[in-house]
């Protein structure tokens, strides 16, 4: 398969890529192989997923949205009508789960298209005595 030279995508193509899921670098390719686990390498362009390292950063966005929102719903409805505990769990666990699974691969793929439309990588120690 002949590579074709791709031009550098926009800021606002690398958000849309990384929001659905899809290759950074082609935007074709799906970045997935299951819920959370990439695949090795895009199958439309070829790219090599080994530089993906979005660590704990989506989750830490999404725990502390999902937080404020589900807190915020919680205290609204507990001031206003006061119900029994078990009510807010019925309530809340399922607020939780939607606030915090439903958005985590979309914020993970869009942290992953942003590293690569940066170039971000490790960083990397200069030793400055060396001329």
């Amino acid at each position: 398969m002949a590579m074709r030279e791709r031009a550098p995508s926009s800021l606002s193509q690398t958000i849309l890529r990384g929001i659905v899921c899809k290759c950074p670098r082609c935007g074709e390719g799906k970045l997935y192989a299951g819920f959370l686990s990439l695949r090795p390498a895009c199958e439309a362009c070829g790219l090599d997923y080994a530089f993906i390292d979005a660590g704990d950063g989506p989750a830490v966005f999404i725990i502390l949205i999902a937080g404020f929102i589900v807190v915020f719903c919680a205290l609204i409805v507990e001031v206003f009508y006061q119900p029994p505990f078990w009510l807010h769990a019925v309530l809340w666990v399922p607020l939780i789960l939607l606030t915090t699974l439903v958005p985590l691969r979309s914020m993970k793929s869009l942290l992953i298209a942003l590293q690569y439309h940066h170039k971000a990588q490790e960083g990397q120690l200069v030793d400055r005595g060396r001329s």
